[in-house]
């Protein structure tokens, strides 16, 4: 079977749900640590993604790996950012229901970095118009001056946010058959 596994899935395990041993905090954390180690900063819990911060740039975000995460079975590739994004939208299109993703996590974990790359992930991969291009640039570049206020910095990071942040992206089920012809 260790054959048949991409070379990802065998640095510890992807989900939290398959641990051999006995479920406890040592096992969690030393599975974390050996993805970790290999730059493998997503792991599943189920349906719910743990990230540890890199602290560094990662070539997983981008256009390609959007693209490869589109439409696909929520655990048929390994975790991603984008797999979470995708199910999100995929659901919501085909149930008619309103969806949220929760990002949470302590002052420089990558909570404004996740969002900013959920943003990215739905402004190249849902179908859009020339007007709608507009409004998702102009959303995606007031982000910097969003974060500009308020911001301190702590011992892990240069420009922690000093206050909450409620982000709400509304989509149009009057278009929901071409988009879903799409994806």
């Amino acid at each position: 079977m260790e054959g048949a596994l991409i070379a990802r899935d065998r640095v510890g395990v992807q989900d939290f749900v398959l641990l051999d041993s006995h479920t406890s905090e040592t096992s969690f954390l030393n599975n974390l640590r050996k993805r970790y180690q290999e730059n493998l900063i997503y792991t599943y819990i189920g349906t719910l993604l743990v990230s540890v911060n890199p602290y560094k740039e990662l070539d997983i975000y981008t256009v390609t790996q959007m693209q490869l995460y589109r439409g696909v079975n929520f655990f048929e590739l390994p975790p991603h950012l984008y797999a979470i994004a995708d199910n999100a939208y995929r659901v919501m299109c085909s149930e008619y229901n309103n969806h949220f993703i929760l990002i949470s996590g302590e002052s420089g974990a990558g909570k404004t970095e996740a969002s900013k790359k959920i943003l990215q992930y739905y402004a190249v991969t849902c179908p859009t118009t020339e007007q709608l291009q507009i409004v998702r640039d102009r959303l995606l570049l007031s982000n910097p001056v969003l974060e500009a206020f308020g911001n301190a910095k702590t011992l892990r990071n240069d420009n922690s946010s000093r206050f909450g942040k409620y982000m709400d992206i509304q989509f149009d089920f009057k278009v929901r058959t071409n988009l879903m012809d799409r994806y």
